[in-house]
């Protein structure tokens, strides 16, 4: 064989010759890897959820017409409790008119048979020019109703009320404050229907 006889065949040889050792030292690796027992750090596991969820969006309708809209940054579906832990809520509920009811909250639990809610922390529900403030809120899907125990306080830019307890019902337009109720009126309020 001539010296330019054998280059030709040296070079396909040390080139399937690499492949075959690449190949091979790709083979141990992707092996080492898959046999390496891997450890897992700084897990929580929460034993009481079925599942946690980093974003929720739920439509709720009855008869073909939306009650609310539901959006949270996380839920956490609760086992044996029928009960979503939700966090960071920001939902619409619609009245009979088809107006809209913004609410938002720092915390909410939704019963996932009943669709009734409750909500704490930070809440702010606004409503055309009516803002209303409470710690805490209920809410009834069957008779489509808001309400509250606790302190509430209801303002827009000419009034201030507030009162023990309240209630919005969705369905019938109209808002009730009860128990101590006090309020700040300027000259240009007139007093209507909230809802």
């Amino acid at each position: 064989m001539s010296g330019t006889g054998k280059k030709r065949l040296i070079l396909p040889l040390a080139l399937l010759l690499s492949v075959i050792l690449a190949g091979l030292g790709l083979y141990y690796y992707i092996n080492h890897l898959l046999t390496t027992p891997f450890e897992l750090e700084n897990i929580e596991v929460d034993d009481k959820a079925a599942l946690k969820l980093n974003a929720l969006e739920q439509i709720s309708k009855k008869n073909g017409i939306t009650d609310w809209k539901l959006k949270a940054s996380t839920a956490t579906l609760l086992k044996d409790q029928n009960k979503a832990v939700l966090k960071d809520v920001d939902i619409i509920f619609y009245t009979k008119e088809n107006t809209q009811v913004h609410l938002t909250a720092d915390q909410g639990e939704l019963n996932t048979k009943t669709h009734d809610m409750t909500f704490s922390k930070h809440i702010i529900i606004r409503h055309q020019h009516y803002t209303l403030r409470s710690e805490t809120l209920h809410y009834a899907k069957k008779p489509h109703i808001i309400r509250s125990d606790s302190r509430v306080k209801v303002d827009d830019e000419h009034s201030v009320l507030e009162a023990d307890s309240m209630e919005i019902m969705l369905n019938q337009d109209r808002i009730i404050l009860e128990g101590n109720v006090e309020g700040q009126f300027s000259e240009n309020t007139q007093v209507s229907n909230m809802l």
